[in-house]
């Protein structure tokens, strides 16, 4: 039988109920066990596709399209997993389900209820992932914070599936913050009290309690928790601020989470291989070098909008034995070109996805700039096309030259709508999205990056396309098309041989990558950073990759 653990959280949202997850998948993995992860977003939209980064933060895309919670992304790089849409439930895909069947009149005349109708189709989202995949614990980790009014049916469904699966099958783990005072350096843990008594009124006593705190909490804060949490004292763990957030499942583990979840849940106890795990944290926190990479993007402002950018720029420096100190710049600063000379002071520049007009000259002209300084430049997604319209407009001479999104009037519409895109009106899933194949072109710095692989799988979320009207103009001055669709009707991958590193992707390849295992362009794009920086020729560092 499956074995279920459930993750709630209190005090506030964003507590680290996703890396706790991730840890306690991690945990298990390490022993042998079979994991997979649901995340359950209880608000009303379908999928977060349609959402503004600052809202909502980073839009993660799994392979089969899926428009997902960034949290889906850490449960894929923590345990080297592919997940698919249907591990994530939001409450417009349960609502959408249910009320469709009250009008095909599936509930023959029954007034439909939240309890059961709601809750079962909750039940039946979570137990059809245990069923189909052959796993032995399946994590799910309930989005949001305890006493939201939008997660109590939920809350609901996981203490009745607790009471069809039994205590022994069934684990419910609460995350709660424990602040600490400036003034005094006191650890408070009055909001953990009221989170878990919050719980218990909704009727879920939790069977461990993590807190999450900037430093590792002390034992008698330890023995409080246990005390008012009505637990034993073995069954409280601290998820304290780390220098490298891979260290949290070695950190939980240690304070005995592991042995304590297998005792728990009637698994046998089997010893944990950590080896592989420890390698590649040590490779984050032993590096000997340093790469400083700005992100000239339009959510500056909010970290969690580039958060897989961010983390697959960590796993390529930690790979090529460095660290990376990444600076986000609103693109519009650079609208004001006297302000490009800033971007001197870095070994690298990344150019992410960001849609609508604001700051889109601010990102042509920073990708200009790193053409003519010979500064590397990895171009992401629209970054791929605001490169592409740079080197229209300074290179081919296409003085107006711009994508259709940005000026639909433009007169050289070198990045235009995707025909198939051309008449749909609705905006969420429509999208050209998850896994498509690339055919990489021999010879080129992609090809060598993918293992001289003739045909590649990478993730895409876009409308918009290189136009083929302006194919030869763009390769007659230079340009190479590295990576083209299947058919060979869409650019895929550009780069220019006659720099040090430029490249961009009309995919994604950070949803891809992961610790130990860093994405092809992000590692080549921090290794010519740092052998520049190193005063290495270009020869040598493509003889080196």
């Amino acid at each position: 039988m499956v074995k279920f653990i459930f993750i709630t959280g209190g005090v506030l949202s964003s507590v680290g109920k996703g890396v706790v997850t991730a840890s306690i998948g991690k945990i298990l993995q390490v022993r042998g066990y079979r994991v997979s992860v649901i995340k359950i977003d209880p608000y009303l939209n379908v999928d977060c596709g349609t959402m503004n980064p600052y809202q909502h933060g980073e839009i993660f895309v799994t392979e089969d399209g899926g428009e997902i919670d960034l949290d889906i992304g850490h449960y894929e790089r923590f345990l080297d997993l592919n997940l698919t849409k249907d591990h994530n439930i939001t409450t417009g895909q349960i609502y959408w389900t249910v009320i469709e069947r009250e009008r095909r009149g599936d509930y023959l005349g029954k007034c439909v209820q939240i309890v059961p109708h709601i809750t079962d189709e909750i039940k039946h989202r979570i137990y059809m992932v245990a069923e189909e995949e052959p796993i032995d614990v399946l994590l799910t980790e309930v989005g949001g914070t305890v006493g939201d009014i939008e997660g109590l049916p939920y809350l609901e469904a996981i203490r009745q599936i607790r009471l069809e699966k039994g205590y022994e099958n069934t684990v419910f783990v609460h995350v709660a913050l424990v602040p600490v005072l400036d003034t005094t350096g006191e650890e408070k843990t009055k909001p953990l009290q009221h989170s878990v008594n919050e719980l218990r009124r909704i009727g879920i006593q939790p069977d461990i309690i993590v807190a999450r705190c900037i430093r590792n909490i002390g034992e008698e804060t330890k023995a409080k928790i246990a005390l008012f949490g009505t637990i034993p004292r073995e069954a409280v763990f601290c998820s304290y601020t780390l220098q490298c957030v891979y260290q949290a499942p070695l950190i939980l583990d240690g304070q005995g989470m592991g042995e304590y979840v297998v005792k728990r849940l009637f698994l046998n106890p089997v010893k944990p291989d950590w080896f592989e795990w420890k390698q590649i944290v040590d490779s984050f926190l032993t590096a000997n070098y340093e790469v400083k990479i700005a992100m000239v993007g339009k959510y500056a402002a909010l970290a969690d909008a580039y958060v897989s950018i961010n983390e697959a720029v960590k796993h390529a420096a930690a790979y090529c034995n460095a660290k990376s100190k990444i600076d986000w710049i609103e693109a519009e600063e650079f609208e004001n070109e006297e302000n490009l000379e800033k971007l001197l002071d870095y070994d690298g520049i990344i150019v992410p996805p960001g849609f609508g007009a604001r700051g889109t000259e601010g990102k042509i002209l920073a990708a200009d700039y790193a053409r003519r300084m010979d500064i590397p430049l990895l171009g992401i997604c629209f970054g791929f096309q605001m490169a592409i319209v740079a080197f229209a407009r300074y290179v081919c001479d296409l003085k107006d030259a711009n994508s259709t999104e940005n000026d639909p009037e433009t007169n050289h519409p070198v990045i235009d709508l995707m025909i198939e895109q051309r008449g749909i009106e609705k905006l969420g899933g429509t999208m050209r999205l998850g896994a498509q194949p690339v055919k990489l072109t021999p010879g080129t710095i992609a090809y060598k990056l993918y293992g001289c692989r003739d045909v590649i799988m990478e993730r895409h979320r876009h409308r918009w396309e290189v136009n083929t009207k302006y194919w030869d103009v763009l390769q007659k001055h230079g340009m190479v098309f590295s990576g083209r669709s299947i058919d060979g009707t869409r650019v895929e991958i550009f780069e220019l041989p006659n720099r040090y590193f430029y490249m961009g992707t009309q995919f994604h390849p950070e949803f891809k990558s992961r610790p130990g295992k860093p994405s092809p362009p992000y590692y080549g794009f921090v290794k010519a950073c740092l052998t520049r920086r190193l005063g290495l020729s270009k020869t040598e560092f493509v003889e080196n990759l």
